[in-house]
């Protein structure tokens, strides 16, 4: 059993500035891009005037595409305080327009969406750009907070793709996080990435090297 063809994922990268969003679909064996945008909030609007619009610009994408399901990026502490409250704030905002439309919500750590993308959790922005490209067959680099949207997307729907299967065959827990993982290498092998993979993991070793 695999997802159905057709069923449509709204990835958010969430933001009080700036606001990336992806809607992908699933078409046969593979994911296409419907939309992918880092959205500018306004720039001479106040706070309360941009968590309103990451509202409506969300609402308006759910109403524009019709997607089935609503994938997050959760939030890490900044260094500043404030600046973890105002990403908490916009991640709200964008939650409250699925949850209005009746969506179902799921929430990912930024290392869990960049190992499922590029293979490794300390993937840079660069990276998760190329990856998306290649997995999506974009014909233009994607704009960085666009491309982690469409990251969070693609998590998603790798991890909802093996879960149905695990559930399907009564797999136990263990078992079925291994699916997971190779479901996610599946994706990005038939998308030639392997080189691209092999090289963060070595850039993430030698950075972990003293």
């Amino acid at each position: 059993m695999s997802i159905k063809s057709g069923l449509r994922i709204l990835g958010i990268d969430p933001g009080s500035v700036t606001t990336g969003v992806a809607m992908i679909e699933k078409q046969g064996r593979d994911y296409v891009c419907l939309h992918l945008q880092s959205l500018k909030l306004g720039q001479h609007a106040s706070f309360h005037q941009r968590l309103g619009e990451v509202f409506s610009r969300v609402s308006g994408l759910i109403e524009t595409y019709q997607p089935h399901e609503f994938a997050i990026e959760q939030i890490f502490m900044f260094r500043s305080p404030e600046s973890s409250l105002k990403l908490a704030q916009a991640r709200g905002a964008a939650i409250a327009a699925a949850v209005v439309k009746g969506l179902p919500v799921a929430e990912y750590m930024p290392a869990e969406v960049k190992k499922a993308v590029v293979g490794t959790g300390r993937a840079d922005k660069v990276q998760v750009q190329h990856m998306v490209k290649r997995l999506l067959s974009l014909a233009d680099d994607p704009p960085a907070d666009g491309a982690d949207a469409a990251a969070v997307a693609l998590c998603h729907a790798y991890r909802r793709s093996s879960l149905i299967v695990a559930q399907s065959e009564g797999l136990p827990p263990a078992k079925a996080e291994l699916l997971r993982h190779l479901a996610q290498s599946r994706h990005r092998s038939r998308s030639g990435q392997e080189s691209w993979t092999e090289l963060a993991i070595r850039r993430a070793r030698k950075e972990d090297t003293p």
